[in-house]
């Protein structure tokens, strides 16, 4: 019998590898998409167009589709959440959450689907190499300040993970010039270097109780993009963890900039 699987694509080059993965593995896909989806359509059985906070017309889809699970990929922003209007359906949702932080919404996305036979799917396994274990992926490497710095950084980006407040932080010198927030991690690094000046380094981590099926946090082309452009000398992910978007290209942005790109140890689950 074949397994349809709902995609729910925000932004970027994530859904097609995720969909290109999941009919590896044998499922229909059905995309959903937010935004600008780049590649999806060769690896989706279907494609709809979506918005966040409408909410009726996905649920009506998933059923006329026989879905029995989704999967979340790529980027999707609070602030068009907080911006535009819901329908109904989004509106109850968000009352019965009590909160729009993610933790809480995510409770009741899963229990809604939960209701119609749905499971909600960790997005680790649709991820490959993207994924990267410990160690410096460029030919820079950093020096034992900047290492000081990644240390410091990581604990507190994973501080500020833990409690659903962002997961970048930017600092120099062990000064924090940036803390992520509703903005996204590429315009606190913007914030963070234009603070910090040349010699920053950008650390991004995840709490211990991120709950990989609603996102993967990553970085990616823009987030090399933004820290060369600030003069940041070191950008520092948590290995295992954080998605290194279309890691080629990014590897390749970063050893063109001369900016060390490392996955670190966090000690997380």
């Amino acid at each position: 019998m074949e397994r349809s699987l709902g995609l729910m694509c925000g932004a970027g080059v994530l859904p097609a590898r995720m969909a290109s993965e999941a009919r590896r593995q044998g499922w229909r896909v059905v995309a959903f998409t937010v935004g600008r989806v780049e590649g999806l359509a060769p690896h989706a059985d279907r494609v709809v167009a979506a918005r966040l906070t409408e909410v009726a017309p996905v649920l009506a889809a998933l059923q006329a589709e026989r879905v029995s699970a989704v999967l979340f990929a790529g980027r999707f922003l609070a602030a068009d959440v907080l911006k535009a209007p819901g329908d109904e359906v989004f509106e109850r949702l968000a009352t019965r959450a009590g909160s729009l932080a993610d933790v809480r919404l995510l409770d009741v996305v899963v229990a809604t689907l939960a209701g119609m036979g749905i499971t909600l799917l960790d997005q680790r396994p649709f991820l490959g190499d993207w994924l990267c274990a410990e160690g410096c992926l460029t030919a820079a490497r950093p020096s034992e300040a900047e290492w000081a710095d990644v240390r410091r950084g990581l604990a507190l980006a994973r501080q500020a993970a833990e409690a659903h407040v962002g997961q970048t932080v930017v600092l120099k010198r062990g000064a924090v010039a940036a803390v992520e927030a509703l903005e996204g991690t590429t315009a606190a690094i913007r914030r963070g270097t234009g603070l910090a000046g040349p010699g920053a380094v950008v650390v991004k981590a995840v709490g211990g109780d991120h709950d990989y099926r609603f996102d993967t946090p990553a970085v990616g082309p823009e987030t090399l993009e933004a820290a060369a452009a600030g003069g940041a000398t070191v950008v520092a992910v948590e290995a295992g963890r954080v998605l290194v978007v279309d890691r080629p290209a990014t590897v390749r942005l970063a050893d063109a900039a001369q900016v060390a790109l490392v996955a670190v140890a966090g000690g997380g689950p």
